[in-house]
């Protein structure tokens, strides 16, 4: 059997499916253009989660679907906000399973995370950080890429203070979200993006050991992308050097995923790891998609990529 966008069937059964999309970022304005110039659909992206959740649901065999943050855009007027987030979360509950989400920094400029995260159903209120095991061989991590971040948390948060602080020192730049004069993988420096706390960094190596005690194979996600080459350097995590450095201990970390990047991308680390940075909802004219649902393997996933969203076939060589 093919698929779309040039998968070929390995002819086995996955062990299980799911959905993915990313950069939803609806609001109820005309398009735009991002500071790079490429066209903005803000109306147009609630109708391809539709089209998503549609599919997945028509699918009838995905067990649960991701959604790798952005759920409406910063330019969403202030005032709409709390009801631009109950519109997009709408949508996504009438997807037939449960719906995993995590935080970006679209999601952080319209409302801070005391109500996001229960307008999110996040299994702690209080963290935006969490693993889940679908099946006993499987374990997905998900990161809190903006835990040390300038942006959703109060003004005098510690986690606010110590990222107004590392932008200080790492980015001259008045506009602290601009890379301007800064060198190669320092254009990552921006306040868009944001960082792994330490207490997050300890979860993550005591969940790996966990993982790796209980012989499971581990998929990660973060909104924010971990591996320059899957992504442009001004999208990169803060400290994605710490996060990979205690991702890298553990053989069990199979592949990462990740959205930010709206063109999406894919590269295997120096390890064997692979990350996926997927395609933009938000970027699709109308008339044309990007989502997709990833079929689970023992030795590799495969995403099934619709239009703008590439197929992939990640296979484990670690």
């Amino acid at each position: 059997m093919g698929y779309p966008n040039g998968l070929v069937s390995q002819g086995k059964q996955p062990l299980f499916s799911f959905g993915v999309i990313t950069d939803v970022q609806y609001a109820d304005i005309p398009d735009g253009r991002s500071f790079l110039g490429v066209p903005r659909y803000y109306r147009n992206s609630i109708r391809v989660l539709q089209k998503a959740v549609q599919n997945w649901n028509n699918h009838q065999n995905l067990i649960f679907s991701i959604n790798l943050g952005d759920i409406v855009d910063g330019y969403c007027p202030k005032d709409q906000s709390l009801d631009a987030v109950k519109k997009v979360v709408k949508e996504f509950d009438n997807f037939n399973g449960p719906v995993y989400h995590m935080i970006g920094n679209h999601c952080l400029y319209n409302l801070p995370r005391s109500k996001l995260l229960p307008l999110l159903s996040f299994p702690n209120v209080d963290c935006a950080y969490f693993d889940f095991s679908p099946i006993p061989e499987y374990r997905f991590v998900v990161l809190d890429g903006y835990d040390i971040s300038a942006i959703g948390w109060p003004q005098d948060h510690p986690h606010t203070i110590e990222a107004l602080n590392f932008l200080n020192e790492k980015n001259p730049n008045s506009d602290k979200n601009s890379p301007n004069g800064l060198m190669d993988l320092e254009r990552r420096f921006l306040k868009f993006n944001g960082g792994v706390g330490k207490e997050q960094l300890k979860w993550l190596d005591k969940t790996l050991q966990d993982a790796t005690n209980s012989n499971q194979k581990v998929i990660v996600c973060c909104h924010v992308p971990l591996d320059p080459g899957a992504t442009s350097k001004e999208a990169l995590l803060w400290n994605c050097d710490e996060v990979m450095d205690v991702i890298h201990r553990y053989d069990c970390v199979k592949v990462c995923l990740g959205g930010h990047d709206h063109k999406g991308g894919h590269s295997v680390d120096s390890c064997g790891v692979h990350h996926r940075v997927l395609e933009a909802a938000l970027e699709c004219p109308p008339g044309t998609d990007a989502f997709g649902y990833i079929d689970v393997y023992e030795d590799r996933l495969s995403l099934i990529g619709t239009d703008r969203m590439a197929s992939c076939e990640m296979v484990f060589n670690r």
